[in-house]
């Protein structure tokens, strides 16, 4: 593991002095932010795509109204 500080509780720590199960405990918590934020900028643009895809829908229906109307006041 690279040489870095950790701080806990207002106290710093540096990698080196830390036993391997806490530094194992380091990684797994970077891995788990790393993951966390991807999960973030996934659900981002899962969230835009469905906004997207739910506005499309409305319009589409409102568009239909919109024809069916028209075509029943040319008649």
């Amino acid at each position: 593991m690279e040489n870095n500080t950790i701080n806990i509780d207002g106290t710093e720590y540096n990698s080196k002095d830390l036993n391997e199960d806490q530094n194992y405990l380091i990684a797994q918590i970077k891995d788990l932010q790393a993951k966390s934020a991807n999960l973030r900028f996934q659900l981002d643009q899962i969230s835009v795509a469905q906004n997207s895809f739910t506005n499309e829908l409305i319009n589409s229906v409102h568009n239909k109204k919109t024809i069916e109307t028209m075509e029943e006041a040319s008649k």
